[in-house]
């Protein structure tokens, strides 16, 4: 806890200097204050290292660069004194916020994500950048979010445990101070559960209740508001309806012209170009747009993510066959009532969009209209590819922030947000009364008890135990015994995908065999390569006995 906090007192200022440069150079200028100020900082500098993991690794020779530019201008500026114009009671008030989000970042990981997804993209973009095709290595790494892109860029000196959403939910808590809005403060205790791990559901969710917020205040600069709503898009794409929304209130609500556009645009097509990269598409993990590019993955491995992706849909709870033969009421009441929590949170999102949709109808205000379009868009668009709850989480937030936020003061917003935080603090202290409570909550299995070296420095798993082996011209480990593959040398390959590779009849192959960095591309197994993965599979499963 204590080398989270000297993280950030590091990190806030390096963003805030950034991103006062950003707008002081540009002429963009988001909104007043020091929480906006972080938020371009957080925006400019993962869409440079964006760019430059195309180049180079993101290590501490392009993080140097960027923390003393971020010091320079903080203390140039004079940046510090803003911190200064809180008043005593708001300084207060976010004293106690900061333990208490400084405490929940501290303990151990729990989200599954972390370990697949999270952790080994991180250590590839440290390590290599961005690696063309690396989809066909491990599939999850083909998203390569810009969010992560941002965490890896500042995992070498700044946070090495990988907690850069405490910097976030403190900036959010500094920006609902700032702006008064203090219905938001009740949120931040559901959003402890976040700040364990770099997932970008946090900053997807925190950045676009800001800009909502600033949206429904009238906020006139449409150009750095579509762009940052693009960069939401673009560190997780199921968020789609703020740029819808962004770019409807630009031109319907506010009159802006298309040139205002420009900025969004151009983070768009660097989204699409690191996608194509990575992946071979333009938006992962949908096979849309297909420019015949050679590092694409192979269309068997495709057709069982996607096969995977529906049975995610009803929890695993049904086989893809027994799926298909669903008529639509059946495909729908099978959702809704699935057995366990899921159920409760799919019949709560039918009824919050309900709801939501009425009282639009009801307050015929054009920027409510416009919020009402875009959600009942992304809406339809997860419910098509993949209706799992996680995909549509964020409504249940804009819905209440909606609803609420003239209605809440801030005493009261203040003895919720209190609270609440001691009940979301109580869960990871004491995670075998939350797996009572909710069995069927999944994560709340791998949540770690507390300990007491968490006061000074975040709990970390180690597992390092993995075996290595060799397919073709691949080099590559495996972890042993464990389907992830957090801390396993890289190239590093997880289990499951051995076994769909073996299915498909490819296999991962290095484009260069001296250069891991000119990336892979799948192959047909020949003969002997078949031996070699059969080899493999038996150890993989030898291993289990």
């Amino acid at each position: 806890m204590a080398l989270l906090f000297l993280s950030c007192l590091l990190i806030l200022p390096v963003l805030m200097g950034i991103g006062h440069a950003m707008q002081h150079y540009s002429g963009c200028r988001f909104s007043q204050g020091i929480a906006a100020k972080i938020i371009m900082g957080m925006a400019g500098i993962s869409l440079v290292w964006t760019i430059t993991a195309f180049f180079l690794p993101l290590n501490t020779y392009t993080e140097i660069p960027v923390i003393a530019a971020g010091l320079f201008f903080f203390f140039k500026e004079k940046l510090y004194k803003e911190w200064y114009c809180l008043s005593k009671k708001d300084n207060i008030l976010l004293l106690i916020i900061t333990f208490i989000i400084l405490f929940s970042s501290s303990f151990y990981p729990f989200i599954l994500d972390h370990f697949g997804y999270y952790v080994p993209t991180v250590r590839w973009l440290y390590t290599y950048g961005l690696v063309q095709g690396i989809s066909n290595l491990d599939l999850i790494l083909g998203q390569m979010s810009v969010w992560h892109i941002f965490q890896a860029g500042f995992s070498g000196i700044a946070d090495p445990f990988l907690r850069i959403n405490s910097a976030l939910l403190i900036t959010y808590t500094v920006y609902i101070i700032e702006k008064k809005s203090w219905v938001q403060l009740c949120l931040v205790p559901f959003f402890l559960f976040f700040t364990q791990s770099p997932s970008p559901d946090l900053p997807v969710l925190v950045i676009s209740l800001i800009i909502l917020n600033e949206i429904l205040n009238g906020n006139r600069n449409t150009a750095v508001l579509f762009g940052l709503s693009v960069w939401v898009f673009a560190i997780k794409p199921t968020m789609i309806w703020l740029p819808i929304l962004s770019f409807l209130y630009a031109i319907f609500i506010i009159k802006s012209s298309f040139r205002k556009m420009a900025l969004g645009i151009f983070i768009l097509i660097l989204f699409f170009f690191k996608n194509l990269w990575t992946f071979g598409y333009p938006v992962f993990p949908v096979a849309l747009g297909d420019f015949g590019i050679s590092w694409k993955p192979d269309p068997e491995v495709l057709r069982l993510s996607s096969q995977y992706a529906v049975q995610k849909t009803y929890d695993i709870q049904y086989s893809y066959d027994a799926i298909r033969q669903f008529s639509v009421v059946e495909s729908i009441s099978h959702w809704l009532f699935l057995t366990g929590i899921k159920s409760a949170i799919h019949i709560s999102f039918v009824i919050t969009l309900t709801i939501f949709i009425v009282y639009t109808m009801i307050k015929k205000n054009r920027v409510l209209t416009c919020i009402c379009i875009a959600l009942v868009t992304k809406c339809i668009l997860v419910l098509v590819f993949s209706a799992q709850y996680r995909f549509f989480i964020d409504v249940f937030f804009v819905v209440f922030f909606i609803l609420c936020r003239s209605h809440v003061s801030r005493k009261s917003a203040i003895s919720i947000c209190l609270g609440l935080s001691m009940a979301s603090i109580g869960c990871l202290t004491f995670p075998s009364a939350l797996q009572a409570l909710v069995p069927s909550f999944r994560p709340g299995r791998f949540m770690g008890n507390f300990e007491r070296q968490q006061l000074h420095r975040p709990s970390i798993y180690h597992y390092n135990r993995s075996r290595s082996f060799k397919v073709g011209n691949l080099s590559f480990h495996v972890s042993e015994k464990y389907p992830f593959n957090f801390d396993t040398p890289l190239p590093a390959i997880s289990e499951s995908y051995i076994f769909e590779y073996a299915r498909a009849g490819v296999f991962p192959q290095l484009k260069d065999k001296r250069d891991i960095r000119q990336g892979f591309r799948y192959k047909k197994l020949t003969p002997e390569e078949q031996h070699q993965v059969k080899e493999v599979m038996h150890t993989i499963e030898k291993s289990y006995q």
